[in-house]
């Protein structure tokens, strides 16, 4: 076995919560990962006992233990890019914050996971102001939906105009390098356009509409898939722009599983043209 090539395999890192229906968090993140063919590592930060239809029970980790997976990752493999999703509170926020600086870590995609594609809101206020304090200032990107998009800006975020302006203003008060205002879940023509803002370049960046109801994961599947693309070496307008294609695949081929909402096909050069893997 040749350990030199091995040891150039890209290397991303997602600090997240644990979906036990696997349909998103840190199951979604590594199969997008394996997909783009990088070396999937990861901090759990809570575990969830949830299937298509909800979620049922969230138990957090202790941020000494989330601390200790990021070091044990980072200090022996390294990695080349990390995302986080769910970080649940204002405690495993802050020694995240701390690990990414002390470690230096780069490529950091931050989907910041407040509220829910419904505007339920899943952390608390302290929670909120420690991730707009001391974590998004570290992001290469990140990427809100139209509601984490209202509370990052303080704007409402009911048009394409909107979005516009929430990336600047979040942009310029909260000072990620980038910016990804999504709207998944905007309505009519605009559901699915999403806005870019890097500080110069305002873009609308758009994809093919899938009607489906099943889109569970498709914010973490996005986050991870820039992520992994970043690790491979891609610009981050070039990595923005192929999760977008990734994500827009992946929802063509989503998963009808359970009695709810199913997850984008992770995997689905695996379904293209086969019943048996369907």
């Amino acid at each position: 076995m040749n350990t030199e090539i091995i040891s150039r395999v890209p290397v991303a890192l997602t600090i997240a919560g644990s979906d036990s229906g696997g349909g998103a968090g840190i199951q979604a993140d590594l199969r997008t990962f394996a997909f783009h063919c990088v070396h999937g590592t990861s901090a759990v930060t809570c575990v969830t006992a949830q299937n298509t239809l909800g979620v049922a029970r969230v138990d957090a980790m202790p941020p000494e233990a989330v601390v200790a997976q990021i070091q044990a990752v980072v200090e022996d493999i390294g990695v080349q890019a990390a995302k986080t999703g769910m970080l649940l509170n204002q405690e495993i926020i802050a020694a995240v914050a701390q690990q990414v600086e002390a470690l230096q870590i780069d490529n950091l995609v931050v989907d910041p996971v407040m509220v829910s594609r419904t505007g339920a809101q899943l952390i608390d206020d302290d929670a909120v102001k420690t991730l707009c304090q001391q974590l998004i200032p570290k992001a290469a990107i990140i990427t809100p939906n139209r509601y984490e998009a209202q509370i990052l800006s303080g704007l409402p975020v009911n048009s394409l105009d909107d979005m516009r302006a929430a990336a600047q203003v979040i942009h310029r008060h909260l000072k990620p390098k980038a910016v990804l205002v999504k709207g998944g879940g905007m309505q009519g023509n605009i559901r699915g356009v999403d806005i870019w803002f890097d500080g110069q370049k305002l873009e609308t960046l758009t994809t093919q509409q899938v009607d489906t109801k099943n889109t569970h994961g498709t914010g973490c599947t996005l986050s991870a898939a820039i992520a992994a693309n970043l690790a491979q070496g891609e610009n981050l307008p070039q990595a923005v722009q192929k999760a977008k294609d990734y994500v827009t695949t992946a929802l063509t081929y989503a998963l009808d599983i359970g009695q709810g909402q199913g997850p984008v096909g992770h995997f689905f050069p695996l379904l293209v043209g086969s019943a048996e893997c369907c």
